[in-house]
């Protein structure tokens, strides 16, 4: 056989995603982009939703933490649902429910009624993400996780660019309404075409929920959030804000021990993360989680409340960020594929202490080219850390552990989302009550809204003040997330196939 012959002889890639699966791939991926997209879009609607309905930062937050938090409690039921009742059926009723909830929250008349129809939508919303990589994962096949974890990616690049943007012209020039109005055409269009494309459902009707684990994790979640949240109106010492954090971790613990005992068959197996690399994972991915996402509530409230930015100049801002993890993302998927995933984290993290570093120290009068391009370095890591520690986890496990670890790492992420923006939250409230002390009130940024203008001008110094002590809370959560990422990095892990063994369940480090 001649040379020619022999090149046109040679096997394609094996690991190469064929047509069928990129167009499974758009497909899935429209209901993501719209879930995603839409955090990111009310994100930057918080002050003016905050103005129109007369609450206090504090209420208002619940319209992005009821719906983490909805989000945390109905992930752990997908992994069973989808296999009770076939991925296909609960992709399109989760897209369904979604789509309901943003046509309610578009009509919503309260604060109250806000962050109720949050919630129905965040129901919808946790369905989506677990659902999606479920079917990517069956269609690609485990050996191709890596550019799985990449096509994953492109709605957590597309969402910090266009989400901002698009919400802050929305806001400032359209109505706050349509920051969910927007969702009906997307849905519409995800809906039709996951009929006609998705292969038909396979459903198991021998799965058993683990209706223990179930009453334990969800309500242990709500009240450990509800208790974080409560606390910014008097602190963790009044019995309303401490009573639900200890019941809260009370119930999650129960959850470990009974997931512990229960083994393969519990809600997720605590198991899998204490045999494999999977455990230093959801450690980097759940501080991650909590700084990361508690830092981008306090991003654009500062842009919009120190430096009177509108909510699209407050998006246009967040821009570099998104832009710096576009760059990242495919780096880090073609460095994971060929090297493994295991380094990266360890990577991407300095870069996002680098990145956030800044404003820990902002004033009032901050260059905004300094903020913005420390923000694309804050990119640049979030695009190296984020994707590569959730393929860990999904390479460290076997086969038959790949969808309840999918709902675990979703689960830390939603989770630690809630955590964050609530935690954070809190840590402004105090702050700006012990920089301007009692001349304000104890309402937080509501006070300061409602001094006359001149006093207004004049708190601006403190105000960010106030805003780069609470930075520095999430620089050191990003900071103690490098301690199990350089653990990861430096480890000797086993392979799935050696964790799946009978007697192959440990960790050597090197």
């Amino acid at each position: 056989m001649n040379q020619p012959e022999a090149a046109s002889a040679a096997p394609a890639d094996p690991n190469a995603l064929d047509r069928e699966t990129i167009v499974v791939a758009g497909v899935v991926l429209l209901g993501a982009i719209m879930s995603i997209l839409d955090t990111t879009i009310v994100n930057v609607a918080i002050d003016r939703l905050s103005i129109d309905f007369h609450a206090s930062l504090t209420t208002i937050q619940w319209v992005v933490t009821g719906y983490t938090l909805a989000l945390a409690a109905v992930i752990p039921v997908t992994g069973w649902a989808a296999d009770r009742f076939g991925t296909k059926r609960i992709y399109l009723s989760s897209l369904a429910l979604f789509m309901l909830g943003s046509a309610l929250c578009a009509v919503a008349w309260s604060a109250d009624s806000l962050i109720a129809f949050r919630v129905l939508q965040g129901i919808g919303g946790g369905m989506i993400m677990p659902a999606v990589m479920t079917i990517m994962t069956k269609k690609a096949g485990p050996h191709r996780m890596g550019r799985v974890m990449g096509i994953l990616g492109v709605p957590m690049l597309i969402a910090p660019i266009l989400g901002p943007i698009l919400g802050g012209w929305l806001v400032d020039d359209v109505s706050w309404r349509w920051i969910f109005l927007i969702n009906i055409p997307i849905g519409v269009v995800a809906i039709i075409s996951a009929w006609i494309k998705l292969e038909p459902d396979t459903s198991d009707r021998a799965q058993k929920l683990d209706w223990l684990g179930m009453a334990l994790l969800s309500p242990g979640l709500t009240l450990l959030i509800f208790g974080l949240a409560e606390s910014a109106n008097g602190g963790f010492g009044q019995l309303k804000s401490w009573a639900p954090i200890v019941a809260g971790a009370v119930l999650i613990v129960s959850f470990f021990w009974h997931s512990w005992r229960k083994g393969a068959s519990a809600l997720i197996d605590i198991r899998t993360f204490t045999h494999t690399r999977a455990g230093a994972s959801a450690g980097v991915f759940a501080l991650f989680s909590i700084a990361f996402f508690g830092a981008l509530l306090l991003i654009p409230l500062y842009y919009q409340t120190v430096r009177g930015a509108s909510a699209l100049e407050a998006g246009l801002l967040l821009a570099p960020q998104g832009i710096g993890a576009m760059i990242t993302m495919p780096l880090a998927g073609k460095l994971t594929d060929r090297y493994g995933p295991n380094r990266w984290p360890a990577c991407g993290i300095p870069l996002l202490v680098i990145g956030l570093a800044p404003f820990a120290f902002v004033t009032a009068t901050t260059s905004y080219w300094l903020l913005c391009s420390f923000s694309f370095v804050l990119g640049l890591g979030m695009g190296m850390s984020m994707m590569p520690t959730m393929t860990a986890a999904m390479q460290a496990v076997p086969a038959a552990a790949i969808a309840r670890t999918s709902t675990a790492m979703n689960i830390i992420r939603q989770g630690g989302a809630s955590i964050g923006t609530a935690v954070l939250s809190v840590i402004l409230a105090a702050e700006i009550t012990s920089v301007f002390g009692s001349t304000i009130g104890g309402n937080g940024l509501e006070s300061v809204r409602q001094l006359p203008p001149a006093q207004q001008a004049a708190a601006q110094g403190p105000l960010a003040e106030a805003f780069a002590s609470s930075f520095v809370w999430a620089l050191v959560l990003l900071g103690l997330a490098f301690i199990p990422a350089l653990f990861m990095a430096l480890g000797k892990w086993e392979t799935a196939e050696e964790s799946a063994a009978p007697d192959g369940a440990h960790v050597v480090l090197e």
